[in-house]
């Protein structure tokens, strides 16, 4: 079972990622709509990767390196690696997909970015990622059920169009920090701009 927090991180080694630190839900606030704008804005044109496709892997990928813990990558992972985006911090109650009061101001603030003409009329995948506690299949159905919430909660509470977001959960199967599979780091959700 998880822990309820989805914890911050971009990625290191890219330099289009933005390298954020959420470790606590006050610091949720810090967040600004420009931050996620300059991370997700200046994708090219549409990328031939689909969220079933995603998806797909990922169930393959238990079965494929069986275990606690994969040390194995997605075969999609570096193409995902090169893709604009932003990693941020929801928390949802313990092994649940609702998300917290408290991470409602982020939500709000995703869709204020995603309402700009910046970024208005492109697609995003909302990925949901989780540590490695827990069983591998579990945790890829927990991080979909936990990535189609916040979609839901930007399409219907906050009127993003439903055609700009596709819900992808991958689990423990892409680790921000493989050395560390239970760290907090890993937690996470993802906006990835996969163009118009």
């Amino acid at each position: 079972m998880k822990f309820p927090a989805l914890v911050a991180a971009g990625l290191a080694t890219l330099s289009i990622a933005v390298v954020m630190s959420l470790t606590a839900p006050s610091a949720q606030t810090a967040l600004s709509r420009n931050e996620i704008i300059n991370s997700l804005q200046g994708a090219q044109a549409k990328v031939e990767i689909s969220a079933d496709e995603l998806r797909k892997q990922a169930l393959e990928h238990i079965k494929k390196y069986p275990g606690d813990n994969s040390t194995e990558v997605l075969p999609l992972a570096a193409k995902l690696a090169q893709l604009r985006q932003f990693n941020v911090e929801i928390t949802f109650d313990f092994d649940s997909d609702r998300i917290r009061p408290e991470s409602y101001e982020t939500v709000g603030i995703i869709a204020d970015a995603l309402h700009t003409p910046y970024l208005m009329g492109q697609k995003f995948f909302v990925v949901g990622h989780t540590d490695a506690k827990g069983k591998r299949d579990y945790n890829l159905n927990l991080s979909q059920k936990r990535a189609d919430a916040i979609r839901d909660a930007l399409v219907t509470t906050f009127r993003v169009p439903a055609e700009q977001l596709e819900a992808v959960g991958l689990g423990e199967e892409q680790l921000r920090d493989p050395a560390a599979p239970d760290a907090a780091i890993n937690r996470r959700v993802q906006l990835i701009n996969v163009g118009f």
